[in-house]
């Protein structure tokens, strides 16, 4: 795969890194990463992800941009309130860098169309806020053997994982909580989103070229306020209805 003088010096600082280099560099060229929820988790994942020169980025949401999202989900302007996410988000992720192809599906992602979507991608990069479509995302990751990619946020702390195979996210979470909690009903300190989202792009990055060690079947937990994290193993749920057994 040869590249052109613009992504040479676009891509500079990545050539000159011996983590990812050349190689690396074609690979995350050829890669294909679909992002589920432009919003405060996968708005910066997709401008760091189009930046580092992903190939292909799929984008599917079904919402429009608002006013209250402008707060965290820098990806969107004023003036594109009202204008559906995935359409705002592909001509200002294009506007960045013209070398990566935008795929955009402006719908929800269900049970019924998640594997459909899925597996034309490589990766998935989960940044949804309510837990029946992580679920869905998961269960069709599982089903294709797609690396998943989870970020949430909430208030002021967050967390990303990395799930391929055992255990998956439902490991993590076997039931829907029933007091879960929004964004829109307790708040998120904008930049945290950048946080977690970067943090997010970032493993996707590293599962793409395969540098250092991934987050894979263990979660990083940030805390915004204290300004401290951990990260924990995910244990493999032997009954878990998905990936067990």
């Amino acid at each position: 795969m040869i590249f052109s003088e613009d992504e040479v010096e676009r891509y500079a600082r990545h050539l000159v890194l011996s983590e990812i280099g050349g190689p690396g560099q074609q690979a995350l060229k050829r890669a294909r990463v679909l992002i589920v929820g432009a919003g405060g988790v996968g708005a910066p994942a997709a401008l760091y992800l189009a930046a580092a020169g992903v190939g292909t980025l799929g984008l599917i949401d079904d919402d429009v941009v608002s006013l209250s999202n402008l707060q965290r989900q820098i990806l969107f302007s004023t003036t594109e309130t009202g204008r559906p996410k995935v359409e705002a988000a592909a001509a200002r992720l294009g506007a960045l860098n013209p070398h990566v192809t935008i795929r955009t599906f402006p719908e929800r992602i269900t049970p019924a169309n998640a594997a459909g979507r899925i597996q034309d991608f490589d990766i998935v990069l989960d940044g949804t806020d309510d837990f029946e479509t992580r679920l869905a995302v998961n269960a069709a990751c599982v089903a294709t053997a797609k690396p998943l990619v989870s970020g949430a946020l909430g208030r002021w702390s967050g967390q990303v994982g990395v799930f391929r195979g055992r255990p998956c996210y439902q490991c993590l979470v076997p039931e829907i909580p029933p007091d879960a909690e929004t964004c829109a009903r307790v708040g998120v300190v904008g930049a945290l989103a950048g946080v977690i989202g970067s943090m997010a792009a970032l493993e996707a990055i590293k599962v793409i070229t395969g540098a250092g060690d991934s987050l894979t079947g263990r979660l990083m937990i940030y805390d915004g306020l204290a300004a401290t994290a951990r990260t924990v193993r995910v244990t493999a749920d032997p009954h878990c209805p998905v990936c067990g057994g």
